[in-house]
């Protein structure tokens, strides 16, 4: 087997009708790291390059771990993708495009099940597409789970990490809807976050973690005249957290937590090495504020690394060579961590 260091980094090429592929090749033709390998339709890459104005050849490779001529973007095709691809209009929802994302994501994840890569970064999918393409899992963060879940059907809990140079938050709930968000503030749900949260952050290489955890009502409910989710649940997972040598603290209101955590050194150095937020609105729109063009999406509690930009398909701008890949080369560099 190929050791850590020489398996690659795999690149998913996404929606093939949104800048999943144009961020990509901009990403590779800007790093060119020999660990890099673009996961998907060759014919899509090439295209991508012309998209982006990048004069590049594709090498189209038999196995993820082989190794491209110098200056060749290097390309593993799996099988199983829709031969139409190309056909399919730019900036619309596709089934065939749903189907072809979902194909490389689970192709990528046995590769490196199999040992024959180290990590892998996800070009974005679009959710209404995966689903048209006969994927029954609202985005990627489920599918991945599904596909990691043992031999008795049992599933990882797992946790979206969003995270940029300055701040970084896990979320308690993701891709629900409000009401039911709440309801799954639990003990243990929140208990089980703070210890995929602080397991994460010790491979990161942070040698002692320091979590900020939100509240969820106002002034984290004022001792329990705005709610008492903080009394019942909150702040009994942070007890327990804490008699396990985890060191969280709060529950702090929401509407300070995150400044509070803010890295922005000189003037303004961190408290928290992350925040636990209780849902997905809560604890992203901060990071979102500061710029999604560093920031990446980190699914903690896997068997394997996973990073992703942060941001969508854009169908807007798709083919149009606008596309920035700020945030998939912070992707590329955070797998590359975590992964070392």
């Amino acid at each position: 087997m190929n050791t850590t260091s020489s398996r690659p980094l795999l690149l998913t090429m996404g929606d093939a009708c949104g800048i999943g592929p144009e961020i990509a090749v901009a990403a590779w033709a800007a790093d060119r790291g020999a660990d890099l390998r673009l996961v998907g339709d060759a014919g899509v890459f090439r295209r991508a390059l012309g998209f982006m104005g990048l004069d590049l050849p594709v090498a189209v490779l038999d196995q993820c771990d082989d190794v491209a001529p110098p200056d060749c973007l290097p390309v593993w095709q799996p099988s199983g993708l829709p031969t139409d691809l190309l056909d399919q209009p730019l900036g619309q929802v596709s089934a065939q495009a749903g189907a072809a994302a979902a194909r490389c994501i689970i192709a990528a994840v046995h590769e490196q099940q199999s040992g024959r890569s180290r990590a892998l970064v996800t070009a974005p999918i679009h959710k209404e597409a995966l689903h048209a393409g006969g994927i029954d899992h609202p985005g990627h963060t489920e599918l991945l789970q599904a596909l990691c879940g043992d031999a008795q059907g049992r599933l990882p809990p797992v946790r979206m990490m969003l995270a940029n140079d300055e701040l970084r938050v896990v979320l308690v709930t993701i891709h629900v809807a409000l009401r039911q968000a709440v309801d799954l503030i639990t003990t243990g749900r929140v208990l089980q976050t703070l210890r995929i949260t602080d397991e994460a952050l010790r491979r990161a290489g942070v040698a002692a973690p320091r979590i900020g955890v939100a509240g969820l009502n106002p002034h984290a409910g004022e001792g329990g005249l705005f709610g008492d989710e903080e009394i019942h649940h909150i702040a009994p997972a942070i007890e327990q957290a804490r008699s396990l040598g985890i060191d969280a603290r709060g529950p702090i209101a929401p509407d300070t937590v995150f400044m509070r955590a803010r890295h922005a050194p000189p003037a303004h150095p961190g408290e928290f090495d992350a925040v636990v937020a209780m849902t997905h609105d809560q604890g992203l729109i901060p990071v979102k504020y500061l710029g999604v063009e560093q920031g990446v999406n980190v699914t903690l509690g896997l068997p394997l690394v996973r990073t992703s930009p942060d941001h969508g398909t854009a169908f807007d701008i798709a083919g149009s060579g606008r596309a920035d890949p700020a945030s998939m080369a912070a992707a590329i560099r955070m797998a590359r961590t975590m992964s070392a």
